[in-house]
């Protein structure tokens, strides 16, 4: 008899464990990201909504909230109720340059988030407009040291910033940085000429390429980017040492349940391990991997102490 009660009690708890983790989401689900739509975290949030939706039965709907280096969208969301119905797709810039970049910052990228998983890396690019007189990463040191100030260049991320401030800081030069909300615009500028070259990533570069109206002459990274293997490392055009990879990351807000992450980080680590998935993103120049809440979370740490190297090594004052 009692073995029957037993098993009883078990089904019960077993029942009413599944039904309050059934209970999420308990509506739609809304991703913020600290990027305009249109750029590379955009498309990848949107692509990822997709299935979630799918796999959730509910929709998880991306809300592009950029400004002030992505911290608008970081505060939003570190604000937000810890419900799960509130999640932050975000890269490098919000959870690691931000602390070094400025000085005041609005949100903890540690404590005021749950980790959920990493979402892969991007690499950048040096691109220029086809119709510039600069043919190589050289040519537009050359025309920075003959006139110091004159060369501008574009960053709508902390990959953009830190980079050319490292350039400079490499090769003794001056030259104008020209801050954008996020690189779609960036790139437009300098399709337009009104700046000499912007550091971009392969999804918003690719049409312009491919067109005929941008041209890619090195990556930001130690090594070539397997996605892009035709385009040299800066490291090996001579400027040693020169590598300022991104990465992408979802996180909830601080206090969000803990099966809700398990759930959360269990199908994402389905997706990212998704053939098709993984094609599309390569085709953006975006390298899908997954992780655990843990390995995200010591990730953060030691990045944030990475980035503040980079920004100091670069001279960059927070601002």
């Amino acid at each position: 008899m009692h073995h029957a009660r037993l098993f009883a009690a078990l089904f019960a708890a077993l029942i009413s464990g599944s039904a309050s983790a059934q209970a999420w989401p308990s509506g739609p689900v809304r991703m913020l990201i600290p990027f305009a739509a249109g750029s590379a975290t955009d498309v990848y949030a949107r692509l990822v909504g997709k299935h979630l939706s799918d796999a959730f039965g509910q929709q998880f709907v991306v809300e592009p909230k950029p400004g002030a280096n992505g911290s608008i969208a970081a505060q939003q969301v570190a604000k937000s109720k810890p419900d799960g119905l509130t999640l932050f797709f975000t890269t490098n810039t919000t959870h690691a340059a931000n602390p070094s970049l400025m000085k005041h910052m609005t949100y903890d990228p540690v404590k005021d988030f749950e980790p959920v998983t990493k979402i892969g890396g991007i690499a950048f690019f040096v691109a220029v407009s086809s119709a510039s007189p600069y043919k190589t990463v050289a040519d537009i040191i050359e025309a920075a040291k003959a006139s110091p100030g004159k060369v501008a260049y574009g960053s709508g991320n902390s990959v953009g910033i830190v980079g050319g401030a490292t350039l400079q800081k490499m090769t003794g030069t001056q030259m104008t940085h020209v801050p954008y909300k996020s690189t779609p615009q960036a790139m437009v500028d300098m399709l337009g000429g009104n700046i000499a070259f912007v550091l971009v990533d392969l999804s918003v570069s690719r049409p312009h390429v491919q067109s005929g109206r941008a041209k890619l002459l090195a990556v930001a990274t130690l090594n070539r980017s397997p996605l892009a293997p035709e385009i040299p490392s800066m490291d090996e055009l001579g400027y040693k040492g020169f590598d300022i990879p991104a990465w992408f990351g979802l996180f909830a807000p601080a206090g969000t349940p803990k099966d809700t992450i398990a759930r959360l980080n269990a199908e994402m680590v389905k997706i990212m391990a998704r053939p098709d998935v993984k094609q599309t993103l390569a085709s953006m120049g975006i390298d899908a991997y997954s992780s655990t809440p843990e390995e995200l979370g010591d990730y953060v740490k030691s990045e944030i102490q990475k980035w503040a190297r980079l920004v100091k090594d670069a001279g960059i004052q927070p601002e």
